[in-house]
């Protein structure tokens, strides 16, 4: 991209952005970053973040990514007390799922991705239905994946990001694709500290009697 269609790009954000896209905007950064730490705080992040964007994206007839930010606002409740109550007895350890459990997990999504998609195309004016619902049923099981530590939870946003920021360029969200592109990059590094930790968590396990 040219340094003229960037600028372009800058400037439509700017003047297309509402106050209330950028808080949410910002909250949700500080959320990747907080779970990045693994700070607890971040389900506090994420949901006032959420709660912003339920109404941004039905404004724009992203339904099911507005429906998802619903999901979001109960599982920042869930997360919470999953973290919290680690916490409370020792650190909730990282976890990696099996390649059976990942191949059952895309099948169950390809399944209800193509319903949802189907059933949004005949009886709503839902833009992009079966893309929108891709990432939306692909950021369910995600955000379930966070909750629980798993580690590869990293990969799976990264594929989902990447196609929900062509999502909200074609609805004219610009600034919230700019601040996925910077999730991109920040998954990446998320990615990288949680396999940090978790071999160092292999390797107390294996020096423990």
């Amino acid at each position: 991209m040219s340094e003229t269609a960037t600028g372009q790009l800058i400037a439509d954000a700017y003047l297309m952005m509402s106050g209330w896209e950028l808080v949410a905007v910002i909250l949700a950064l500080l959320y990747l970053i907080l779970a990045m730490k693994e700070r607890i705080e971040c389900w506090y992040a994420a949901l006032f973040s959420t709660a912003i964007y339920t109404v941004i994206f039905w404004d724009v007839n992203l339904l099911m990514e507005s429906a998802l930010q619903v999901y979001y606002l109960f599982m920042a409740v869930f997360g919470w007390y999953q973290w919290r109550k680690g916490q409370a007895q020792e650190a909730l350890a990282i976890q990696v799922w099996g390649l059976k459990v990942h191949i059952f997990t895309f099948f169950c999504l390809a399944i209800i991705v193509l319903i949802s998609g189907y059933l949004l195309s005949n009886n709503t004016n839902a833009a992009w239905p079966y893309i929108d619902s891709f990432t939306t049923w692909g950021s369910v099981i995600t955000t379930y994946m966070v909750t629980k530590k798993v580690l590869e939870n990293w990969l799976y946003w990264l594929v989902i990001d990447g196609i929900s920021i062509f999502l909200y360029i074609d609805r004219g969200l610009y600034l919230t694709a700019i601040l996925f592109s910077f999730y991109l990059i920040i998954v990446c590094f998320g990615y990288r500290q949680w396999i940090i930790t978790y071999r160092r968590q292999q390797k107390i396990c294996l020096a423990t009697p």
